[in-house]
């Protein structure tokens, strides 16, 4: 955990709501450079709405948002961002390192960089993911596990002080979800980068949170795991029974009602076994 500098995110009193409902209300967040901060909540509690908020997509309903100490704007150079993880047509014609340079002509400080200094950033990013044997191959023809490091290299191409990460091991294996943990893990204790990191699934990144942000309807709680993954701290939060079990080294939490919205007589108690795989064990 790195104490240099501002908060690389600060929301204070941040509400969001649409004009039929309210998302998170009165947010107080300052998340530090270097810290890990995991965002759960079910569908539709706004974690997406989060991340367009940091990205200057969305405004606030009211409350401030500073990013490194001033107003989010798009295509700001403090952030990298690594979308959810979604397959790429097996025909389409580009190659792996070209996802990369994306990252580099998305920022308006790519443009004008000298083309040897640029290929020197691209084949670094490559490397420090360890995708340097596949980066020419065609996008999709790779692994699902592959394209989510090229994404991350991409996402690492500005030098950001802080990587937003919305959903980034869905349809991944166990192996490949623990790689690409691993590999954002290490690369903000690299470079003190903060991660704020959208999941439904805690399993995967237990290791390496340091706190987390609970959004359940218009109420949240921020803590670290410990302190929020409690039968008691959630069953307040969902306003309902809700159960923690930890097994092996993994939280498991039985009986949140499907999201807010779910379809009429989709309201049914999860009770998940634990021969669930690690999918869908926090929806």
């Amino acid at each position: 955990m790195g104490e240099s500098g501002p908060p690389t995110v600060a929301l204070r009193g941040a509400s969001l709501s649409f004009a039929t409902r309210k998302l998170w209300q009165d947010v107080d967040l300052a998340v530090a450079p270097g810290e890990f901060v995991a965002v759960l909540g079910p569908n539709g509690s706004g974690k997406t709405s989060l991340v367009k908020v940091l990205l200057g997509l969305t405004d606030l309903t009211s409350g401030s948002v500073e990013i490194c100490g001033a107003p989010p704007r798009r295509g700001s150079n403090s952030i990298g961002y690594i979308p959810q993880q979604k397959g790429f047509d097996r025909d389409l014609p580009i190659e792996g390192i070209d996802l990369v340079r994306l990252g580099l002509d998305g920022h308006r400080w790519g443009f004008g960089l000298p083309s040897r200094r640029r290929r020197r950033l691209v084949d670094a990013a490559v490397a420090a993911v360890g995708a340097t044997a596949f980066a020419h191959s065609p996008v999709g023809r790779l692994s699902g596990g592959e394209q989510q490091r090229l994404r991350v290299a991409q996402a690492l191409l500005g030098d950001p002080q802080l990587l937003l990460c919305d959903e980034p091991l869905l349809s991944l294996d166990l192996k490949h979800q623990r790689d690409v943990v691993e590999l954002i893990d290490s690369q903000r204790r690299a470079s003190n980068i903060s991660v704020l990191f959208v999941t439904h699934e805690i399993n995967p990144i237990l290791p390496v949170v340091d706190r987390v942000l609970y959004l359940v309807g218009s109420r949240w709680t921020i803590g670290t795991p410990d302190e929020v993954l409690t039968g008691a701290k959630l069953s307040d939060l969902y306003q309902t029974d809700v159960e923690v079990l930890r097994v092996g080294g993994r939280i498991i939490i039985v009986g949140t009602p499907d999201g807010p919205h779910a379809e009429p007589g989709a309201s049914h108690h999860h009770h998940h076994h634990l021969n669930d795989d690690d999918r869908g064990i926090l929806s």
